[in-house]
């Protein structure tokens, strides 16, 4: 039991449930190359183990790079760091395993993935440090998860034919980027009095709640735009265009859900739609190549 506690712990200082985030979209980026480049068993097994090494290191990092200020915030002293409930040495282990978990599942992908693998690490950590000097720090966010689709992309096709066969997972992962970072911005609000106080970056902070929730609309009106895209690069029927329809509402309804006087249901919107949005989008585009085979 003893065991099983520590490893509910670790779970938790990574927020291991929000990899519901950004995991179905690699799907739908598997997907989507699926037509063209058959998919084994073995290649969705190894760029599941990634997803989830990458997502847990990045998530490790994040949390000891912030735990001074996770201390001092009101809303996150109670946090498994700050309350000393995962020692900091306990983190560093935990990351520096998903790190190498994460690099090995690419070595066994393919050699491309491998030699790419630094670089994506490289950027996910980097992250953390953003808010601390650019209010621009939710687009590095949205970067961070807008490799999911490019990388399960090229762990299914390796090494590209010609950039026009790129277009696809790139209009993808740009959809990713603005989805990511238009609910970043929702889920900073609640730091807004916190990050002014102590010079931290955001949209919120730097341009107030009420443009902050407008730019975040925005973000993901472009996500609702990039979508259309895929649809249109990768040729989809009539599935993936009710799909990406109801997608649109859930997104219009996140937004319905929080504004500038009242911010009361942020977790609401952060967790509960966000999560019906990605993993809705990836039944949609299954569905439609399923459909159309």
């Amino acid at each position: 039991m003893g065991f099983l506690r520590r490893l509910h712990l670790y779970g938790r200082l990574i927020r291991f449930s929000h990899t519901v985030f950004a995991l179905p979209f690699a799907l739908a980026s598997v997907a989507l190359a699926w037509p063209s480049h058959p998919v084994t068993l073995r290649t969705l097994v190894w760029i599941l183990v990634a997803m989830v090494g990458a997502r847990s290191a990045a998530m490790g990092f994040n949390r000891l790079a912030d735990s001074k200020l996770d201390a001092m915030n009101p809303r996150t002293q109670g946090w498994e760091l700050p309350q000393g409930r995962v020692k900091a040495w306990e983190a560093v282990l935990l990351t520096a395993l998903c790190s190498l978990i994460f690099i090995y599942a690419a070595y066994q992908l393919n050699p491309l993935c491998l030699a790419l693998s630094p670089a994506a690490l490289a950027i996910i950590f980097f992250y953390s440090f953003t808010k601390r000097f650019t209010w621009t720090s939710h687009l590095f966010l949205g970067l961070a998860l807008s490799l999911a689709p490019l990388g399960a992309w090229l762990a299914v096709t390796g090494w590209p034919e010609s950039p026009r066969e790129l277009l696809t997972p790139l209009l993808l992962g740009l959809a990713v980027l603005f989805w990511l970072a238009g609910f970043d911005i929702i889920y900073a609000l609640q730091d807004y009095d916190f990050d002014r106080t102590h010079g931290l970056h955001s949209i919120p902070a730097r341009f107030g709640v009420a443009w902050g929730l407008r730019l975040s609309s925005l973000s993901h009106l472009l996500t609702v735009l990039f979508l259309v895209l895929v649809g249109l690069s990768a040729r989809l029927g009539v599935i993936y265009w009710i799909g990406t329809a109801m997608v649109s509402l859930i997104l219009f309804w996140e937004h319905r859900l929080v504004k500038p006087n009242d911010i009361s249901r942020v977790n609401r919107a952060f967790f509960d739609f966000n999560a019906y949005m990605s993993a809705g989008y990836f039944l949609i585009t299954l569905g439609d190549l399923l459909w159309g085979a």
